[in-house]
């Protein structure tokens, strides 16, 4: 994850640095994201297939390859990256995670060794955003962008905002030798019956009749394509809207308190899950976030505007969670695959739709601010069905699971925070 992170700040400066316009660096994102779109419909099942070890090298394979890409001036070539980056990217959050948890089932761990894991997993992954931010401000502050031999044509770039992907290329090479000399093997399903059944016609069929028919399942299906499509905008928006004419401003120190913002609404919510259904107060969180990504449509004051999305930050750290326990709470089990893959659907659409329309800055976050109203819309007629329609004991008891997992994963992430102190 930290060879991930250490990227994350420098992707949008380092084509614009290069001199490309925003709907050329725009068609770039889509190209990654369109990738990982693709992509991640079959790569996990592909995983199982080849082995899960094998795949997690691939990962660090074509991420290195992707990160070389970025030393090339020349927008094909950056194209072809943005593809491999997809690519990888798809892998990270497939392959690393069913190795994980076939091996803890393999070696007959406890089960509730899992949840440890994962809160383990989860903390140090926002610590590491954090410093993977820090590390990266460093690394292009080191030497200044210039041609690999001093010739102003060049295709070849190094330095400046490179060498945040350098950096990247040396902790993938680090991961790929520590899972070749430690991990073992292991497999899925072989014939990928598990991973593409959620695929075939019949499931679809089947998952989109149920949407039709039940209100809650439709809303939360709503709501998560507005909100992740407002924020998939935001990473796309958030570096030129902080970089006026002529400005260098810190993207590495802005993005670890983007990082450290996000972990702080993780907290939030366990304070207001504690205390509110998690139905009620996320309307409240969607109209927050709404307000908070208005901002840069009223005001150019850099400060307000960085305010701003910090506040959206930390909307998005309340958020995760909250839609894990609504999806998890009234999503049918036999059906779940099937309806999120349908979720993706509409989110996919907002995104291209966003990213490739050639509109002004404002009136992008205009639109942002919009669908996270209507976000906020969609979960008050959520609450309201909820409360309309009690949920039958089997619901409440998965509610109840869900609740009791998310307070144990805070309670031991809260104990190691004591511990870094």
């Amino acid at each position: 994850m930290t060879s991930d992170w250490l990227q994350g700040p420098y992707v949008y400066a380092l084509y614009a640095s290069y001199g490309f316009s925003g709907p050329d660096i725009a068609h770039l994102f889509v190209a990654g994201f369109g990738s990982s779109m693709v992509f991640g419909t079959f790569i996990g099942a592909l995983a199982d297939r080849i082995g899960r070890k094998h795949a997690c090298v691939w990962y660090c394979i074509t991420y290195i390859l992707s990160c070389i890409t970025k030393h090339f001036k020349q927008y094909y070539i950056l194209m072809l990256g943005r593809i491999l980056g997809g690519i990888a990217t798809s892998l990270l959050f497939s392959a690393f995670e069913s190795w994980m948890i076939c091996e803890h089932n393999k070696r007959q761990y406890e089960s509730k060794w899992i949840s440890i894991t994962f809160s383990n997993a989860i903390f140090g992954n926002g610590i590491l955003a954090i410093l993977a931010g820090l590390l990266a401000e460093k690394a292009a502050s080191f030497k200044s962008l210039s041609s690999f031999d001093g010739n102003e044509s060049s295709v070849i770039m190094w330095g400046g905002y490179c060498s945040p992907f350098d950096l990247s290329m040396v902790f993938l090479m680090f991961t790929w030798v520590a899972l070749h000399s430690t991990w073992t093997e292991n497999y899925g399903d072989k014939h990928g019956s598990g991973a593409t059944s959620a695929f075939s016609s019949t499931a679809l069929a089947s998952a989109w009749k149920l949407i039709r028919s039940d209100p809650v399942t439709m809303h939360a299906g709503f709501i998560q394509s507005t909100f992740e499509g407002s924020m998939y905008t935001f990473v796309f928006m958030w570096t030129p809207v902080l970089t006026p004419t002529g400005s260098d401003p810190p993207y590495g120190l802005i993005f670890a308190s983007f990082m450290l913002s996000c972990m702080c609404g993780s907290k939030v919510y366990a304070l207001l899950n504690s205390r509110f259904p998690v139905e009620k107060f996320t309307i409240y969180v969607y109209l927050v976030a709404a307000i908070a990504l208005s901002i840069p449509v009223f005001t150019e004051s850099i400060p307000l505007i960085v305010f701003g999305f910090l506040i959206f930050e930390c909307c998005v750290g309340i958020y995760f969670p909250a839609m894990g326990t609504i999806k998890g709470t009234y999503v049918p089990e036999e059906s779940r695959a099937a309806i999120y893959n349908l979720y993706r659907v509409p989110l996919n659409m907002i995104v291209l739709c966003v990213l490739l329309t050639d509109a002004s800055t404002k009136l992008k976050f205009c639109a942002c601010s919009a669908m996270l109203v209507m976000a906020a819309w969609s979960g008050y007629c959520l609450h309201s069905h909820s409360l309309a329609h009690p949920m039958n004991p089997v619901v409440q008891a998965r509610k109840q699971h869900l609740d009791e997992i998310g307070v144990e994963l805070l309670n031991h992430s809260n104990d190691i925070e004591k511990e870094l102190r």
